[in-house]
């Protein structure tokens, strides 16, 4: 018995890599069907068939930006011994990651979609649940950073976590508009100069 169904003649995960990158550097709304399937090497018939739609391929596409790109940025934040170093080594790991010539610039998380309607919620939604999980971590660290003695009872760790955040965001426009990464290690710097402010005299 004959089986049924044309069998896939492409690498999934590799086509899902080339889409990923075609959204990273393009946004989901740049990103054309034929420049995915371009990058993809693919027809139409296939992508549907393997992703279901192009916002599904989107939403898996930035899972795995998620789990494959700058994993290390994040794993510097429970292995830094102090809560300034664990900021200062994701922010200088971010600011490696995103001024790499290899890949597109900045932040798939990031600079994805930023406008939402009625037809793309879905989009907007998964991204800006993904930077609420990006701050979290940050604030959890920094709640360490209390626990342990390191930084004051008073110390706002939610404020603090927006702030770092909000510079990793500005870091990736400015990548994505050519900032070198002596540029953005400048962004570090003076993101690292308010840690004493923030900590409240605190500088260790």
């Amino acid at each position: 018995m004959s089986e049924r169904g044309r069998p896939r003649t492409f690498d999934r995960t590799a086509a899902l890599r080339r889409a990923m990158q075609v959204f990273w550097a393009r946004g989901y709304e740049g990103a054309s069907m034929s420049e995915l399937t371009a990058a993809m090497g693919i027809n139409s018939p296939s992508l549907y068939a393997a992703f279901g739609s192009k916002e599904a391929l989107f939403l898996e596409a930035t899972d795995f930006y998620s789990h494959t790109e700058g994993a290390d940025i994040w794993l510097a934040l429970d292995e830094a011994p102090t809560a300034r170093q664990a900021i200062e080594q994701f922010l200088c790991l971010t600011a490696k990651a995103y001024a790499q010539s290899d890949r597109p610039q900045g932040c798939l998380i990031t600079l994805g979609a930023l406008h939402q309607d009625s037809s793309r919620g879905a989009i907007c939604d998964d991204l800006r649940r993904r930077r609420a999980e990006n701050h979290t971590a940050l604030q959890k660290r920094l709640e360490r950073g209390i626990a342990e003695g390191e930084l004051p009872a008073d110390f706002d760790s939610n404020a603090a976590a927006t702030f770092f955040a909000t510079v990793q965001h500005g870091m990736s426009i400015q990548a994505r508009d050519g900032a070198s990464h002596a540029a953005l290690l400048a962004t570090v710097g003076g993101a690292m100069a308010a840690w004493q402010t923030l900590a409240g005299g605190n500088a260790a």
